[in-house]
């Protein structure tokens, strides 16, 4: 098993391309509650913060299923994938139960607490009861997500998003404003719509594995009984994985937190630098997940670490290559990219230097980001724990220097994604070159 320059982009891109759809579902729920209403806005954001917390460990879980099932495939032990895809289906049903009644007591004792607003709390709650229902698909569809990336055929994801985001418009525009004889449900339907869309994507995962997927060699869709010892296995990986998908949307928090003393001018430039970096990261993040599926496979495979480094090497430049490109345009005309988020000339103006500033940082945080994943998927998650919490250490002490302390410009205060970025690719980069990570799993 070796992995070519266009293996990868053909592992990498449907997982970019389902990124970018997935980004469309957040795109589209906001541009229809912005018809309803500010208050209906503003309290979609907040309950879907709390909802993407409580996906973010579902999400988390599955990384960990996600790199034995690469494993196993590398290994061709493919009887195997499908038992620890079914430990891990009793695993998030499980989850998803205990989040979904755990959801009644987050909307009264945090959100109650957190909104000063009656109105916007009144439909922040209105949205959690009907989200919540969601979880039960949207966990066993990641877990979909992390079998199909696991075996490597990840073309699959792009069917599926375009599926999920369009069931999503079709679902909201009918439930939100009430067309074709359906009531107008405003948030509430935003909800109903957005769970149903997953309903969708999950149903779509199971016909699309029941007639193109063998069945047979991944001993998929078998009775099995929950195993107490095959599941000690995949905890071993997974609780890592969950707590690092709760850590990483961390550092924006405590960011903004800091910002925030720089007024709001300083977090607005920051709001909408995030929202550009998100869109570069989309490019990082699949090439990520592909280094992580990549490096799994191959210790399965038997080969040896300088193969698996020249995997890495390929993915970091292909990260480059994809990424190049969207950072000069968007170096040679950065108006015209800060006016699609704001007409103010001056708000423009003022968030130039910050503009740049965030392009450089996509050097390191490529590298960065890949090297991290690739760390992942040797198995030993819990190394990269600690060097996430190293990273993230460093990130905060540089932060609150920078901006409560020295009260810096906020173009000064975003080199803290240098920081991130620089920390993740010096701790993996000597933990992959020194140490030895060829862990059985």
């Amino acid at each position: 098993m070796n992995f070519s320059y266009k293996q990868i982009w053909l592992i990498a891109y449907p997982i970019l391309i389902s990124l970018l759809m997935e980004h469309m579902i957040n795109v589209t729920d906001t541009a229809f509650l912005g018809h309803v209403g500010e208050v209906e806005l503003g309290a979609s954001a907040l309950a879907g913060v709390l909802y993407m917390a409580i996906y973010m460990l579902g999400f988390g879980f599955s990384i960990g299923v996600q790199i034995l099932i690469a494993r196993r495939n590398g290994e061709q032990k493919y009887g195997e994938i499908g038992r620890i895809f079914m430990q891990g289906a009793f695993f998030l049903l499980a989850l998803a139960t205990v989040m979904f009644f755990l959801c009644d007591y987050i909307t009264t004792h945090i959100l109650g607490r957190l909104i000063s607003s009656d109105q916007v709390y009144a439909a922040a709650a209105s949205y959690l009861e009907w989200r919540r229902y969601g979880l039960f698909f949207s966990f066993i569809a990641i877990l979909f997500r992390a079998f199909y990336i696991g075996i490597t055929e990840t073309r699959t994801l792009t069917l599926n998003s375009v599926v999920m985001v369009l069931s999503n418009v079709v679902f909201n525009y009918i439930l939100i404003f009430g067309k074709f004889g359906f009531p107008a449900l405003g948030i509430a339907g935003a909800a109903i719509g957005s769970s149903l869309a997953e309903l969708v994507s999950l149903l779509f995962y199971v016909v699309y594995t029941w007639l193109k997927v063998d069945k047979k060699k991944y001993a998929l869709f078998q009775r099995f009984a929950f195993r107490l010892s095959e599941f000690k296995r995949i905890w071993s990986i997974s609780c890592w994985t969950m707590l690092q998908s709760i850590l990483f949307p961390s550092q924006w928090f405590l960011f903004f937190i800091a910002i925030e003393h720089l007024g709001e001018r300083s977090l607005a430039i920051a709001n909408i630098m995030r929202s550009i970096n998100t869109c570069f990261f989309m490019v990082i993040f699949a090439f990520a997940d592909t280094a992580s599926s990549m490096v799994s496979n191959l210790l399965g495979s038997g080969k040896d670490k300088s193969e698996i480094r020249l995997a890495c090497r390929r993915a970091i430049k292909l990260t480059y290559l994809i990424g190049i490109p969207f950072l000069l345009l968007a170096a040679l005309f950065p108006t015209a990219l800060l006016q699609i988020y704001t007409n103010n000339g001056e708000l423009v103006q003022a968030a130039l230097p910050t503009t740049y500033v965030m392009l450089v940082g996509y050097f390191l945080s490529a590298p960065g980001l890949v090297l991290f994943n690739a760390v992942s998927g040797t198995g030993n998650t819990n190394q990269s724990m600690r060097i996430m919490l190293m990273t993230i250490a460093v990130y905060v002490v540089y932060v609150v220097v920078m901006v409560m302390y020295f009260k810096v410009d906020v173009a000064v205060a975003w080199t803290s994604e240098y920081i991130y970025g620089g920390m993740l690719l010096l701790l993996s980069y000597f933990y992959l070159k020194n140490r030895d990570w060829n862990k059985r799993i």
